[in-house]
This record gives C-alpha cells, structure tokens and sequence, in this order.
C-alpha cells in the first residue's frame, strides 16, 4: 500500500493561528504514523496580502513546534502557469466560461457531490445549491478553488486533513478535480473548530489566537502542540501530558470528535507547568535565560532555578520570581504591601527579625526556625510572620521558597531591605 501523502497549505496573511497551528500539527502527526509525507503549500497568490514577514514566521512556528515537511516547501506564486493552463483546458471543454472579466466553472443542474469524510461521516451537497463560481479573476490570479484543486493533483496528496470552515468548498474543488480528469479523490478529514469557554470560535479581536503571542508569553513549544493535540483528539488511555513520539504512536484520524474543541487557558498552563517540572535544571536555566529582564549573577541564579522550577507555569513568571535577587531594592507590589504590612504585628515581627538575623547562624533552617519562635511570641502562625519579611526581602507575597532566597541574597542585604522596610511603616 502506498504510503499516504498530505500537506499543509496556510495562506500568510497573518501571524500562524493557533488553529492552522493544530491543523499543521494533525496533518503531521498523521503523517509521522503511517509513514506518510507532509507537503508544506505556501497559498500566496494574494500579493497584497501575503508578506515575507508572515511566511517567515509559517516556517519559524511551525519549526518551534518540532513540525517538519517532507522536501521544499511549495509556493504558489512560482505556480501560475499550472493555474493558466488549467483554466484554458477547462474553458475549451466547456466546463468554465468567461464571465465580465472573470472565468467561471459551470456546475450542473442536477445530481449531487458527496464524500465520505473521516470525522464527518458520509457528506452530500445538492449540486443545484451550489452556484457557478469563479476560478480566475479578472485581474488573471487563480481562486482558491482553482489553485487547491490543481495543486493536490500535481503533488499526489492522498488525504486532506483540515478545518471544518472549509468542508463547504469542499465540493467546489470535487467538481474541479473530476473535470480536470483527477480521478479519485484524496481522503477528507474535516477538523472542528477551536472555541472558547463560551463556545465562540477564536478570534483575533478576543483572544491571543498567534502562535508567537504563546512564544513570547514563555510557553514551551512541546507542551503547546501536546495540548494543541488535545483539541479535539484524546489518547484511548486517557493521559494527555505525554511525549509527542506517544502521541504519534497512537493518534488515529477515527478518533478525532465533531464536537468544537474548546480552548482552556488554564489547561494549557497547567500543561506547561509539567513540562516546565519535568525537564532537567540545566534545561531549565538555559530556556529560562531569554526571558530574563536584567543581568545576573549566573551562580546566584543556577542556585535559585530549581526552586523557581517548581514554581512558574511559564518562562515569562522566571524574572518576578529571581528579580529581587539582582538589584539593589525590590520593586514592590504595592498590593502585597498593604495585604503583609496591614496586620498590626508587622512591625515588631520586623523588629525582631533584625535582631535575630543579625547573629543567626545563616543558614535556611536556622532562619526558618528562627522566624517561626518570633510569629509564636506575638501569637502567630510562621506563615503571617513570613509575610512582612517576604514582602520587605522580595516586594511580592510569592515566590520561592524564603529562607533558601535569604542565604542567596546574603545576610547585609536582608538586614538593610528589613531595616528600609520597617522605616517606611
């Protein structure tokens, strides 16, 4: 049996959206388990819409996403003449004619166009509803149609796997192919749609839908397409967190819902907070080094990493986290400020910790031990003693663990911020 052989054809004119992001994934996966090939089809017909800078980033999301294509990608701006001398076979047959400027496909009368798609089941279109549309325009530059239908013939694609926006042109480019003496057609999957909570497909004026918005708020690209792989699809076994090379091992088109696939943040970030646990440190210091604001003590913060790794969901929350270990002050929440300052103890719990840490041995469990005998002496539980002393150390309610940060940040420096602290109230 002859391996299958598919394509990804997005249309640059914009950042990859998340659901061509899914719709590329898919097609890969799909690939990658039956031994397949993925053609990568640049639809850039459009000039004015379609950029270098938009392509580019097709390449570059698709690459950070550990998506790869089988040969050159293929343009269709560098394909015209295949688009031209179809619409001239099809005109002198008579299954086109030219309309004011344009060229137009007769569709017939009568009969039906149907498919039996892998997600949706067995598909009809009256051809009656279908009205005769245009394939060349008047300024000469093929239509989708035209282009989609030549160009999965030339390239041999054996199955079609994209969203279910599509599924009603679907007939358009069946007619094309058989009038262009296609003979079978490919395989049709038709994805459901990515929808938010409130069931409304994403969009550009409502939610972060690029690609690159998730690569710069510090996402990992293996715990995004892992998610993006849960989108409508769902391992028999039921664990979703897992490596790729599993994914593709048990991915099948079958399996794939008709049911819109909603789109929850807060998944997608618990899912990158257990890839973020589960890589080595090491990793995690060099990932987390591009999102770092400012300079760095790189012993300091290869000491404090595996502490923060626990911690963050994303590689963007690694600077809050470390930033008070790197600068002369921290910059404070004033919203922590006032929740840690506000209790009438905090003043002599930092009165108490100046003293104390003055002399302490300067170790973690002495100075946790050491804070936890002065929240008892005012009748406090460690945890309301610890919050004055974070938020004077660090400026935040959160972050790493406090007393391990202490001996990093050294004793002078969180004397003098205790001191800085206490003079302000």
């Amino acid at each position: 049996m002859t391996p299958p052989r598919l394509r990804f054809a997005p249309a640059p004119t914009g950042f990859l959206h998340l659901g061509s992001a899914r719709t590329a994934l898919f097609n890969w996966i799909q690939a990658r388990h039956t031994g397949g090939e993925l053609v990568l089809r640049i639809e850039d017909t459009n000039a004015e819409l379609a950029t270098p800078e938009f392509i580019e980033n097709i390449f570059d999301s698709l690459r950070w996403l550990g998506i790869d294509w089988d040969g050159p990608a293929v343009r269709q701006s560098e394909r015209g003449d295949l688009y031209r001398d179809a619409v001239e076979r099809l005109v002198a047959d008579g299954s086109a004619y030219e309309d004011a400027g344009a060229v137009r496909f007769h569709v017939p009368d009568d009969g039906f166009t149907s498919w039996d798609d892998v997600i949706r089941g067995r598909v009809v279109f009256e051809n009656a509803n279908v009205d005769d549309f245009v394939i060349r325009r008047s300024d000469g530059s093929p239509t989708f149609f035209l282009a989609n239908a030549v160009d999965d013939l030339d390239l041999g694609i054996t199955q079609v796997v994209r969203g279910e926006d599509l599924l009603n042109v679907t007939p358009n480019v069946l007619m094309l192919r058989q009038a262009l003496g296609g003979g079978d057609p490919p395989t049709f999957a038709h994805l459901p749609l990515i929808v938010d909570g409130q069931r409304k497909k994403l969009s550009k004026r409502r939610h972060a839908v690029a690609t690159e918005d998730y690569r710069q708020q510090g996402f990992l690209p293996e715990a995004l397409a892992n998610y993006l792989a849960t989108l409508g699809w769902g391992p028999p076994d039921g664990v979703e967190i897992r490596p790729m090379a599993e994914i593709v091992e048990l991915f099948d088109l079958a399996d794939i819902n008709k049911a819109p696939a909603a789109f929850d943040p807060k998944k997608l970030l618990h899912f990158n907070g257990e890839y973020l646990r589960q890589m080595p440190t090491e990793t995690f210091v060099e990932r987390a080094r591009p999102f770092l604001a400012g300079p760095v003590d790189e012993a300091t913060f290869v000491a404090i990493a595996p502490l923060v790794q626990e911690r963050v969901k994303t590689l963007a929350d690694v600077w809050s986290h470390v930033d008070f270990l790197f600068c002369d002050e921290p910059a404070v929440d004033e919203a922590s400020w006032h929740k840690a300052m506000g209790s009438g103890d905090a003043a002599a719990v930092l009165d108490d910790a100046v003293e104390a840490f003055s002399t302490c041995p300067w170790e973690a469990d002495v100075l946790h031990q050491t804070l936890a005998d002065i929240g008892e002496r005012h009748g406090s539980k460690l945890a309301v003693a610890q919050a004055p002393v974070r938020v004077a150390v660090t400026g935040r309610t959160v972050g790493p663990p406090l007393f391990e940060s202490l001996v990093l940040l050294g004793r002078d420096a969180t004397l003098a911020r205790l001191r800085a602290a206490r003079a302000r109230l």
